[in-house]
């Protein structure tokens, strides 16, 4: 079964929803000159968070590794800029629709050929269809070639003459970008908790017993590859938006990478985790940028140490935090984790068969 949240957890998503939401109050203050500059990676970092819960989907709830998830990234990107108007601005009641269907048509076809494989074979599937759209997009002269596509205007979200976002404004499109990602990770919630979501678990664990309860597993897989695809595709559409620009860069296995490992740092299974991950890797990326060129060493050895320190990501910390004794209880109390045992009779029995514990924090 999928249990339940601690307390702490929606308290803390919901105190970081206000910190950003109160961007413009504290931004100016702290930042000075560099709060705009600022206010653009804060929306690249939700972007990426709304990427990394769309691969959490398959890694951390079905077990599906996917090097190939930037596909659905890029091919939105492309969509938006080929779609779109030269001299004016496109619509966002027609693109985004437009967008998350040829997403969920491409994850759809995709899907349903890279499923029938499994393990190693699964992930190097994902990253031969990856690649194969990443030369094509590259060598192609309709896509721009290595240049990609610009996007003159971003879409606009009016009623008539009413615009009720203005796009265009890099504060607004901060907002709409938050308000993108807490509806998908509300979506994600409330479907790994349905019925649906607990048959996805079920995979997970043992897929030959779903199979032999007479769950067509098959079936599930692909329709929950398909909502990953989709919210891949929205997450790439935001992206596009944002810098205006669509390249085969956004189509590479290198994106897909990175998303993974956003997925690993910030906790597997857990939504929230994937989400924290993005915002501290972009942190780590700014940072280590700033400090030298070879800040890809840097970067690895950090999410090195991280996986090895913390395998849970950063929601462990968050989810089984460490406990403090006072010195009166000895040197071997000063710092210790609470057992395992009593952090699993807090949340609940756990499946017979577990492959990753810390994805049933869900």
């Amino acid at each position: 079964m999928l249990h339940r949240y601690p307390k702490r957890v929606p308290i803390m998503m919901l105190t970081l929803t206000a910190i950003l939401v109160l961007y413009p109050l504290w931004g100016a203050a702290l930042i000075g000159d560099g709060s705009e500059f600022f206010l653009e990676k804060l929306t690249l970092m939700l972007i990426l968070g709304l990427f990394a819960m769309s691969l959490d989907l398959l890694v951390g709830v079905i077990g599906l590794v996917s090097l190939g998830h930037a596909l659905f990234f890029g091919l939105a990107g492309y969509t938006l800029a080929m779609a779109s108007p030269s001299y004016s601005a496109a619509s966002l009641w027609w693109m985004m629709p437009l967008v998350m269907l040829v997403s969920a048509l491409s994850a759809l076809v995709i899907g349903a050929l890279v499923l029938r494989t499994r393990g190693i074979f699964f992930i190097m599937t994902t990253l031969a269809f990856g690649q194969m759209l990443y030369y094509l997009v590259s060598d192609a002269s309709f896509t721009g070639g290595s240049d990609g596509l610009f996007i003159m205007f971003k879409p606009t979200l009016a009623i008539g003459d009413l615009t009720l976002i203005d796009l265009e404004n890099p504060l607004h499109f901060f907002y709409f970008v938050m308000g993108v990602t807490l509806l998908a990770y509300l979506f994600l919630h409330w479907l790994i908790r349905s019925y649906f979501g607990q048959v996805l678990d079920g995979i997970h664990d043992n897929e030959h017993r779903m199979q032999a309860l007479g769950y067509a597993t098959y079936g599930y897989k692909l329709a929950a590859f398909v909502i990953s695809g989709v919210l891949a595709g929205v997450a790439g559409m935001l992206a596009a938006m944002q810098y205006g620009f669509a390249n085969p860069a956004q189509l590479g296995w290198h994106l897909s990478g990175e998303v993974l490992m956003m997925v690993i740092l910030g906790g597997m299974g857990t939504l929230f985790g994937p989400l924290l991950g993005a915002f501290a890797y972009e942190l780590l990326h700014y940072a280590f940028e700033h400090l030298t060129v070879y800040w890809q060493l840097l970067m690895g050895l950090t999410i090195i140490l991280i996986v090895l320190v913390l395998p849970k990501g950063l929601a462990g910390l968050i989810l089984d935090p460490p406990r403090f004794r006072l010195p009166g209880a000895g040197m071997k109390g000063l710092f210790r984790s609470g057992p395992a045992a009593l952090f699993k009779a807090r949340l609940g029995p756990a499946l017979p068969h577990e492959h990753d514990e810390g994805r049933h924090y869900e």
